[in-house]
């Protein structure tokens, strides 16, 4: 197998690890003003995922990374073409992040409130934003003959990127909702669960329209199979979240995110920016790489360092294991 395929399937597996651990650190931040009555519950809520949410982030500045160094032409046409909704989405994470360390250094409401606000929108904006790129990049861009994007920002909104954007946001709701009633005891893990029940239909609905017009628009039969069984695990999720079996649940739409990742690159193969005004004006693996040498070398990092990094994110999820509830939350 040449290595611009291995670092192509890299990369996929990098998002995919992003949808499923960011994924759910997402539904939790948009879930606040939902599941959440008072300071305290919402300082339950962000106690999940606290420890974790830095680390999960890790996925997306290393597929980023990869992408730079492996397929350096995509990446610029990507960051270029995309270069308002990324901004949109870096701006979202970083208030996001710093939500996280400053609403808690003040005992105001009105400041908490605020943060909490940006929370709920560094949350959302991504959640959003990320499938309609993605729905762009599947569905094909205005590339020129010289790979450069050509469109305008408006050509980024259509119906077929927009129900990407719908699909990763209800995705993630579900998951957060899900991630939730596993993590925490009591009245909240009801509350969850209940909610997570009532989500499951929508995001069927959304997901599957989304993945079926995917197939019906790309040809490819390894596609196809794995977007029925990203159906399967989301039909599979829906039916454990009703009996309250909240961790088969959380297996179930993690791996609904990740096999439906999967799916869209498997469908985008052997291009990694398809031209919607000529397929020779497609970015492939080919044409977007970096030379020989470079992959080689980044090979043996990866080798050497990804099952370091994948034991220590490992560890950390293992210590923060258990329940939480709101006895354990000062008043």
């Amino acid at each position: 197998m040449e290595l611009t395929t291995v670092w192509f399937a890299l990369i996929a597996v990098l998002w995919a690890g992003y949808f499923l651990l960011e994924g759910f650190d997402f539904g939790v931040g948009m879930l606040l003003p939902v599941l959440a009555r008072d300071n305290r519950e919402r300082r339950l809520l962000i106690n999940t995922i606290g420890p974790v949410w830095d680390g999960n982030e890790v996925w997306l500045l290393v597929a980023g990374g990869a992408t730079f160094a492996a397929f350096p032409e995509w990446y610029a046409t990507l960051f270029s073409g995309f270069y308002l909704p990324l901004l949109l989405i870096l701006v979202a994470l970083i208030l996001r992040g710093v939500a996280f360390e400053y609403r808690g250094k003040r005992d105001d409401d009105t400041w908490r409130k605020r943060w909490d606000a940006c929370i709920i929108g560094g949350s959302l904006v991504p959640a959003i934003l990320w499938g309609v790129a993605f729905g762009n990049i599947v569905r094909g861009v205005r590339l020129d003959a010289n790979h450069e994007y050509v469109g305008s920002f408006f050509d980024l909104l259509n119906p077929y990127a927009l129900l990407g954007g719908l699909t990763t946001l209800t995705l993630f709701l579900l998951h957060g909702a899900v991630f939730l009633a596993l993590k925490t005891g009591g009245e909240m893990r009801e509350r969850a669960g209940r909610l997570a029940e009532r989500l499951a239909p929508a995001a069927i609905l959304i997901a599957g329209g989304f993945l079926a017009w995917t197939a019906s628009t790309h040809h490819d039969v390894a596609g196809w199979l794995l977007f029925a069984a990203a159906a399967l695990a989301l039909a599979g999720a829906a039916l454990a979240t009703r009996a309250r079996r909240e961790g088969w649940a959380f297996l179930a739409t993690g791996a609904t995110l990740v096999i439906a990742v999967a799916g869209l690159f498997v469908t985008l193969f052997p291009d990694v920016m398809p031209s919607s005004i000529a397929a020779a004006n497609s970015l492939t693996v080919d044409n977007a790489a970096s030379t020989p040498y470079t992959l080689k070398v980044m090979t043996w990092v990866a080798v050497a360092f990804t099952p370091i990094v994948l034991a220590y994110q490992g560890w950390t999820y293992w210590v923060f294991r258990k329940r939480l509830t709101i006895e354990r939350i000062p008043v």
